[in-house]
């Protein structure tokens, strides 16, 4: 967290700046994580090919930050993960505020405005409508409210999958799954991608958990060990397919590949599957009980 303000515990205004503050700093900044796989990834490349894109990337990411403006013209649909300090002042407010955060970002920063009626195709204009912003609620103890803002683009989201796999394929027919998808996928979701893979639960669950998965550090592996010898052996695998920076060939498909699970009912194995490009766009917010906000990536 980089950032804070302290006003009356009350008042909406400065917890609307924040995330409107939040927005900005996920459209215009990369994170330190998702920088540092991208130039690994550059110093790894054989390829004269993947060398330049990881190039154009990189520079592009400069550029952003440098002049504060968007680094991808597709902005996303902004998708929020909450936890809510059952103990917080401002639950009865949350939702709302995140609304209107968004229809200003929509015209500070600027944000294309991205949400359209699926029947008519009428778009609202400033990034709201029917069940948008997308807002993932989770509860916890104490009275800080946690925000991460995940600008998520058409193009990974796009290539997100859910497969319901027979139970009897075991581990490494889920990872055979997952290489499978990825390759079928090439250069759409504009790789090298950070894949978040949801395993078990039910169908909506498996993909809730492969979108949470996305959010964690890169570099960070799942803490228990069977389940990071899974990431770091599918990463291989996926890095050894060949599809490389924006599908032009190379030895990174992918920057990192985070798993969450859940139990499964015995007859069933879901697997959700959710690809972020590489703009793997997101920052945090903090509501404290007494109306401190913090804001970081």
């Amino acid at each position: 967290m980089v950032s804070g303000r302290r006003v009356g515990a009350r008042s909406g205004e400065h917890i609307r700046a924040a995330l409107v503050e939040a927005m900005t700093m996920a459209a215009t900044q990369l994170p330190a994580d998702i920088v540092a796989a991208l130039q690994s990834a550059r110093a790894r490349e054989t390829s004269e090919l993947a060398t330049e894109q990881l190039d154009a990337i990189l520079s592009n990411v400069n550029i952003a930050r440098a002049g504060s403006i968007p680094m991808c013209q597709d902005t996303g649909i902004q998708t929020f993960f909450v936890s809510l300090g059952q103990d917080s002042p401002f639950l009865g407010h949350l939702q709302e505020w995140l609304a209107q955060a968004v229809r200003e970002a929509t015209d500070v920063i600027p944000l294309r405005p991205n949400t359209v009626h699926p029947f008519s195709g009428a778009n609202p204009g400033d990034n709201t409508g029917c069940r948008m912003p997308l807002v993932n609620w989770e509860v916890a103890e104490g009275g800080d409210i946690e925000i991460v803002v995940l600008p998520k683009g058409g193009g990974g989201e796009n290539m997100s999958a859910l497969k319901m796999l027979p139970p009897g394929v075991g581990i490494k027919g889920i990872q055979r799954a997952i290489v499978e998808h990825v390759v079928s996928c090439g250069g759409k979701p504009c790789p090298p991608a950070v894949l978040g893979i949801g395993i078990g639960g039910g169908a909506d669950t498996a993909m809730k958990l492969a979108k949470r998965a996305i959010l964690r550090t890169v570099g960070l592996a799942h803490p228990e060990q069977t389940v990071a010898t899974f990431e770091r052996e599918l990463l291989e695998m996926i890095n050894m397919s060949g599809v490389g920076p924006m599908g032009l060939g190379g030895a990174t498909t992918a920057l990192a590949v985070h798993v969450e699970y859940a139990h499964r009912h015995p007859a069933s194995l879901p697997l959700g599957i959710v690809v972020q490009c590489w703009a793997a766009r997101q920052a945090r917010v903090r509501i404290r009980p007494d109306g401190t906000t913090e804001v970081g990536q």
